[in-house]
């Protein structure tokens, strides 16, 4: 899954734009490519257009490598580095106008991996079974792209498709066709078509290429979608539809929208967590209303929260310390709205709280923050959100059951909360009630936090 710096491109363009050229409307950059998408110029001095032609030119080198194509997007294959993206049109005359645009963005040329935090039952991955207050890479290949982080268990993919799983095993979340528990990394069969994993509590979602849904481990409330309430300790597909989009799995129950922009629910239901206006259980996935403009979905502990495509957030579930944000404590079955506002980009649901970041670069939370979750630096329980600082430079959070992590647009990773065990990763096992670095890097790709509680994996981008 391609994306750049910090979740989304990072900054704007420096357009140098000449008249009548294409216009580069966005650029997502990722394993060593990008995908630039662009409109087409109105006039290209006269002429039917052809072609678009989009090249990558190294800031450093020089060097340059492009594509050529006929309709937007197109990628690019660079490798790795600061880069300057030019898009050209051609028509039947030859050459156009040139647009150039300075993205200040990384092409990676490999994603590494790397866990902290509780290590019980091998979840780290690093082949024991010790506790990390700071980052370890989980191997040394630099070939990741998503993961998942269960409790105890982890999940990731590769970019090659491969699927791979370590850590907890008991009911047979890692999809090995056993109960038997993995230090480090375990292929999951040998099949080379698994896109995006997401892992809960005790059971894990994944895409495949061809927009299939599978999932597996414990089964116990339905949570893992297939009709039945026994245990799978391999993948199952759940039904037969190839338009599957995204997906997030919680604590006994998950969420998954479709290319329609509908949204989805099953598993465990006994706090409205569902969002099917009711507390029952779901053994298969059943419609969250009837809206198609579902954008953005997270499932957490007892709660869930979503942003849809107009930029309002939604939230609903068990509302004990005002974890849905609607000023209240009053529990809600179906989705209801978090306030008026419509700049809302993101939304990690944990443990009784959430956290949000908006289209400003801005971070909210609010919920239960016994264990200084919230970030707020203080203990204090809110029922509504409240901004984190004055920052506008947040990109991307995580919420866990007592602790969060998050992205900046600058590529460094920050937590806070409680650090038992170290899962906040600065080295210390010192609990932190407002945003700490972890350590001084600076190309941080992707970070996610176990549904509850236990350990962090984060995704590194290798220029």
């Amino acid at each position: 899954m391609a994306t750049s710096k910090g979740g989304y491109v990072s900054g704007g363009f420096d357009i140098l734009k000449a008249p009548n050229a294409p216009t580069i409307t966005s650029v997502t950059t990722g394993i060593g490519s990008a995908s630039v998408a662009f409109t087409a110029p109105t006039d290209v001095g006269g002429g039917a257009i052809t072609s678009y032609t989009i090249t990558a030119v190294d800031e450093s080198t020089g060097a340059s490598t492009g594509a050529t194509g006929s309709a937007s997007p197109i990628t690019i294959s660079p490798g790795g580095g600061t880069f300057k993206i030019r898009a050209a049109a051609t028509n039947i005359y030859g050459p156009g106008r040139v647009s150039q645009y300075d993205t200040g963005n990384e092409i990676y040329s490999g994603v590494s991996l790397w866990a902290w935090g509780d290590g019980a039952n091998g979840a780290l991955g690093d082949g024991t079974v010790i506790d990390r207050s700071s980052p370890v890479q989980v191997g040394v290949l630099n070939t990741w792209s998503s993961v998942g982080a269960g409790d105890y268990f982890s999940v990731a993919t590769k970019a090659d498709g491969t699927l791979w799983s370590w850590g907890f095993n008991s009911t047979g979340q890692l999809g090995q066709n056993d109960i038997i528990s993995r230090s480090s990394p375990v292929q999951v069969g040998a099949l080379t078509t698994w896109q995006v994993v997401s892992s809960g509590f005790d059971n894990t979602l994944a895409l495949k290429t061809d927009g299939t849904l599978w999932a597996w481990g414990t089964n116990d409330r339905g949570q893992v979608g297939d009709g039945t309430v026994y245990n799978r300790s391999s993948p199952v597909q759940i039904g037969a539809l190839t338009n599957w989009y995204q997906i997030s799995a919680g604590r006994r129950f998950n969420l998954s929208t479709k290319t329609d922009g509908t949204l989805w629910a099953w598993g465990f239901g006994g706090n409205g967590e569902l969002g099917a206006s009711n507390v029952i259980s779901r053994s298969s996935p059943v419609q969250v209303g009837a809206l198609t403009n579902w954008a953005q979905i997270s499932a957490g502990n007892g709660m869930a929260g979503a942003v849809k495509t107009d930029g309002t957030l939604w939230m609903w579930g068990n509302n004990l310390f005002g974890g849905l944000g609607t000023n209240n404590r009053i529990y809600r079955s179906s989705p209801v709205q978090v306030g008026a506002l419509t700049d809302w980009y993101r939304i990690s649901a944990g443990s009784l709280f959430a956290a949000s970041v908006k289209v400003d670069g801005t971070l909210w939370t609010w919920g239960q923050n016994t264990q200084a979750a919230l970030g707020q630096n203080d203990t204090i329980s809110r029922s509504s959100p409240v901004q984190v600082g004055a920052l506008t430079n947040w990109s991307q959070v995580s919420a866990n059951g007592t602790s969060c992590a998050a992205l900046r647009t600058d590529g460094t990773l920050w937590a806070w909360g409680y650090n038992g065990q170290g899962r906040l990763g600065d080295n210390t096992t010192v609990s932190k009630s407002s945003p700490v670095q972890v350590g001084g890097l600076t190309s941080w790709y992707r970070v996610i936090n176990g549904v509850t509680n236990g350990h962090t994996l984060a995704l590194y981008g290798v220029v």
